[in-house]
């Protein structure tokens, strides 16, 4: 499920389903998340990583879903880089629904294969009522961070069986302003979309060395 401005991961199992108000499975301490299954994993980021905090419920009542939050700031707490790191697997009562990813870009982290995609966001544009991305800002805001202006994102997704109900998602993102450009100057039709390309591909490789998995 598409989100904004993070790292973020995406698990779930054939297990005790998450009901509103659970407590999230996976252990945190410092930067590293430890999970026990779906999958059985160490995922770690950099040090300097904040951890904002987590949540879980059950989203749009379709899918058991928990995300953990990290941010690097500024002494203004503006955040500079976000990591979004969520666990997630459709429910039992909807036996029909499965994860559909097109992206013919993959990367390899860790020995798990990760769907690639990209986008860049204002800050103005509304997420979505109830969505994890709504949920990951209110958790950024409690915190007292602010989200820059301007941010570029890229989303990592491992799915994590053959019938496409389990995925890790990792997002990752940083603040446009270093750039120069906003978000609408580097979209198709913008007046720095031949830029992109170039920039989108640095991001992509930031991600990939931020995001450590030992399974």
């Amino acid at each position: 499920m598409k989100v904004s401005f993070v790292v973020a991961l995406s698990f779930a199992a054939l297990l005790p389903v998450a009901g509103a108000g659970e407590a999230p499975e996976r252990k945190v301490e410092g930067s590293t998340i430890t999970s026990l299954r779906d999958p059985e994993a160490r995922l770690q980021l950099p040090s300097p990583a904040h951890y904002v905090g987590a949540d879980r419920w059950p989203l749009y009542d379709i899918a058991d879903c928990e995300l953990h939050v990290f941010v690097e700031a500024d002494q203004q707490k503006k955040v500079q880089r976000l990591y979004w790191v969520q666990f997630e697997q459709y429910l039992p009562n909807k036996p029909d629904l499965h994860h559909q990813y097109d992206s013919p870009r993959h990367l390899t982290i860790g020995g798990m294969d990760f769907y690639v995609d990209t986008w860049t966001r204002s800050v103005d544009e509304k997420s979505k009522p109830g969505s994890d991305g709504e949920h990951v800002r209110e958790l950024i805001a409690r915190a007292g961070y602010q989200l820059p202006k301007e941010s570029m994102s890229v989303r990592l997704v491992h799915l994590l069986d053959e019938e496409k109900r389990k995925e890790l998602m990792i997002i990752y993102a940083e603040g446009l302003e270093p750039t120069g450009f906003s978000a609408a100057d580097l979209r198709k039709g913008g007046s720095a979309y031949d830029r992109w390309a170039e920039i989108e591909q640095g991001l992509i490789q930031r991600a990939k060395a931020a995001v450590k998995i030992t399974q």
